[in-house]
């Protein structure tokens, strides 16, 4: 039984309490974690805000930051299949896909790194004689981080990067459900000599932990990546602390491939944006919208492709599907499966859970034509793709926007104009044309509507961690007239 420590205040805790934590491919109980409470979030939150006003960080040039974010980025690119073993014993992703990635996260350290001290301020050409003005850009103050289960070392370098560049110090919560990557990350964040209290790192439940982080009276600013039912929890909360937010909240994402297509292409880019990682990514295309005269020809290349898939243990190099997180998410798929066969949705493939161990659910296609399912409507997190079709661009724009999210999108065609009229037309953050799934620490990254808000990613990412401070200087010698002296 292995057993983790939160890390606050330059040290690591155990805690007043722990909870298990357990292991998707079993089912069985595997760690122990520290269960952060009020007086905990409280801790971290004032080491955070000492650390950012008091202490060695305050008082670092940016060069200084960017060196101590090099250094991290090399620790992570070093500790990255230890890190990945844990991610894919702690949430079942499987460890192609943990290996991959978080070698790419050290990319995204790096991006920041070099970023730090960019970050410029400006001088105005004021309209007013013997006056000099200028814009500082500051740290905006101490930041909440909310971080999911899902590729949390992502999500969280997404965070964690720009918030360092620009001079913030952060409490960092991982989800419940698997946090043993993020807290055996606060070791590489201790190694790389951050000044204690910069990042702090805690693990907890809803009530006790969330709720008492996002409205701590001494945040100013929540980066949250969930749902949209957490999220309105989070805002509610900020309204007691008046922080700024950055929310993103995965999407119901539509995959348009028209009959001019590249099929082959579209179809491996379809199976990689719905099955890669088990479904459990905030981009998943999970709702192909397709040209009718080749739907029936696509969807026996995808039912071929979805049955080749190889389930099996995550931590197997040759498992390209794994469970998923949680018993609780593994009911809920199923669940939502039912309901559309239920509502008149054909099943393709897939659709029922096997027998044995384990948080498994198969790859499943859904024929939604014609049919009002709800798997067209409601966010699966799960290894489920909804196909409709279409006869017309305007058609296909139209459904592709028939719903409240707005994250991502993709569009396969080989027509040039077409594809400029849809990344133009797409309500969604993101557009990808004959391609899917690809990011870099150099593209923004977010949504619209029920996805959220903010950016993730880029300069952008960056300068959401600043507040802009403008500053007056008169330079005449000349002594400032009597206001009340009439002349």
């Amino acid at each position: 039984m292995q057993r983790f420590q939160s890390y606050i205040d330059g040290e690591f805790l155990d805690g007043e309490a722990r909870f298990p934590s357990i292991d998707p491919a079993t089912g069985k109980v595997w760690a122990e974690m520290p269960e952060a409470r009020e007086s905990d979030v409280d801790r971290a939150v004032s080491a955070a805000e000492t650390a950012l006003y008091d202490g060695p960080w305050s008082k670092l040039t940016a060069t200084q930051r960017g060196k101590l974010l090099y250094k991290l980025a090399d620790l992570v690119a070093a500790n990255a299949q230890k890190l990945a073993e844990l991610e894919t014993r702690d949430t079942g992703k499987i460890i192609r896909e943990t290996s991959a990635q978080i070698a790419y996260v050290a990319d995204y350290y790096r991006y920041y790194a070099g970023l730090s001290d960019k970050i410029e301020g400006a001088y105005l050409p004021i309209d007013k004689q013997d006056m000099d003005v200028w814009l500082r850009r500051e740290p905006i103050g101490v930041v909440a981080m909310v971080v999911p289960w899902n590729s949390q070392l992502f999500l969280s370098a997404v965070k964690i990067g720009p918030a360092l560049a620009a001079g913030c110090t952060m409490v960092v919560k991982a989800s419940e459900d698997g946090p043993a990557p993020l807290l055996e990350f606060a070791r590489l964040v201790h190694e790389a000599g951050f000044p204690a209290g910069v990042v702090n790192i805690i693990t907890g439940f809803g009530p006790s932990c969330g709720s008492a982080l996002s409205r701590h009276p001494k945040v100013a600013h929540i980066a949250f990546t969930g749902g949209p039912e957490t999220a309105r929890h989070v805002v509610r909360n900020s309204a007691e602390n008046l922080a700024s937010t950055s929310l993103e909240l995965g999407g119901k994402s539509p995959f348009i491939v028209f009959a001019d297509a590249d099929l082959e292409s579209a179809a491996n880019a379809q199976v990689a944006g719905i099955f890669a990682a088990t479904g459990q990514s905030c981009v998943a295309g999970s709702r192909l919208i397709v040209e009718r005269n080749v739907k029936g020809k696509f969807l026996a290349m995808l039912k071929a492709k979805a049955e080749a898939i190889r389930i099996g243990i995550p931590s197997d190099m040759a498992t390209e599907v794994g469970p998923l997180a949680t018993k609780r998410q593994q009911d809920h798929v199923a669940a939502l499966v039912d309901r559309s066969v239920e509502s008149g949705a054909r099943l393709v493939t897939g659709g029922r859970r096997p027998d044995g161990d384990g948080f498994y659910f198969p790859p499943t296609i859904l024929d939604c034509d014609g049919v009002a399912s709800p798997s067209l409507a409601e966010e699966f997190f799960g290894p489920v793709l909804s196909v409709v079709s279409f006869e017309t661009e305007a058609e296909a724009l139209r459904l592709a926007n028939d719903t409240g999210y707005g994250l991502a999108s993709g569009v396969f065609t080989q027509n040039l104009t077409r594809a400029h009229r849809l990344m133009k037309g797409l309500r969604a953050g993101i557009v990808w044309v004959n391609t899917y799934r690809a990011v870099s620490p150099i593209a923004p990254f977010g949504g619209f509507g029920l996805s959220g808000h903010g950016r993730e990613g880029g300069l952008a990412a960056a300068l959401d961690y600043t507040r802009t401070k403008t500053i007056w200087l008169r330079t005449s010698d000349d002594p400032i007239p009597d206001p009340f002296v009439m002349r």
